[in-house]
């Protein structure tokens, strides 16, 4: 959809609006618990989510924009694929997503507002276990106890992405993101934890709204995981990120836009069937300095088949 007319009459207030949005608020708030989990090689997983999220961002006082609230609906589709490396257990898989989102703010006594729909950037991403996680079949990994485990990821999103640069919202970012992660899991009879760090680099967007030219500073994230096990492969963790960094130039000029959040929340993972699963998640701000006044949730089914 295009936007109204209040937006077209206020278009530089909106495009503040979109800074607030973009880049870097959304993509940061990511709670995946189990990443650095050992899994048999030889294994396909296939999965379809959906999630949705809604909130009330509050800029710094200097932006004159108020008000501002934001929802996302959006349904994920990914494959993944366990691997041996080296006689350690890896993982490739690929993710892409459409999004369609909706906002508004206010400046003075007028309210702005837009929507748009379109697909994300993908993600493609590979783990590598490099302690703690011999590769194993099936058969193996069933008789095999694990304790520690340590790991290492890197995930690539390429600018493909939906986007015009005469939108002042897109669902893709038209730039290159690259994420370097290292991790570790504990097992201790029924419980895991998990502690993970990772930083987001930016490459530049040339065409940013208006041929503004957008460059980010790295955003850095750490992130916990406490993981019940309960019998016949199901699971509830408690999930906790705190991100940082992030600060944008526009055309050179310096944003007052310095990420300081943290997000909180729940995921629960259910076995269905030896093939099936569904996993239920929930997350909201914590701590917010701008971009992570929201709440999400979330749903994915999944579908495993292999050697």
């Amino acid at each position: 959809m295009g936007f109204t007319g209040a937006v077209r009459r206020t278009s530089s207030a909106f495009y503040l609006l979109a800074l607030l949005f973009f880049p870097g608020a959304v993509i940061a708030q990511d709670l995946e618990p189990r990443t650095y989990s050992n899994l048999p090689v030889g294994q396909n997983y296939l999965v379809a989510g959906y999630a949705y999220s809604e909130g009330e961002i509050t800029p710094a006082p200097s932006v004159p924009i108020k008000d501002i609230d934001l929802t996302q609906d959006t349904f994920v589709g990914a494959y993944s694929r366990t691997i041996d490396l080296g006689g350690n257990s890896g993982k490739v898989d690929v993710l892409w997503s459409r999004v369609c989102l909706e906002g508004e703010g206010t400046i003075g006594d007028q309210t702005i507002r837009g929507d748009r729909c379109g697909t994300s950037d993908p993600r493609a991403r590979l783990t590598y276990l490099f302690y703690g996680a011999p590769a194993m079949n099936l058969a193996e990994f069933k008789a095999t106890p694990i304790s520690r485990v340590i790991g290492v990821s890197l995930a690539v999103s390429p600018p493909l992405g939906d986007y015009n640069e005469e939108n002042l919202i897109n669902s893709g970012s038209n730039r290159w993101t690259f994420k370097p992660d290292i991790g570790i899991s504990n097992r201790h009879g029924n419980w895991s934890l998990e502690a993970s760090f990772g930083a987001r680099l930016f490459t530049d967007n040339d065409s940013f709204f208006g041929q503004t030219k957008l460059e980010q500073e790295t955003l850095y994230q750490v992130q916990g995981n406490v993981i019940y096990h309960f019998p016949a492969g199901r699971w509830l963790s408690l999930d906790g990120n705190y991100f940082w960094g992030g600060k944008t130039k526009k055309d050179g000029v310096e944003a007052d836009d310095l990420q300081k959040n943290s997000r909180i929340g729940l995921t629960l993972g259910w076995l269905l069937s030896n093939q099936y699963s569904v996993k239920f998640y929930a997350n909201r701000g914590l701590v917010t300095r701008i971009g992570n006044d929201s709440d999400t949730l979330g749903l994915a089914l999944q579908y495993r088949w292999g050697e």
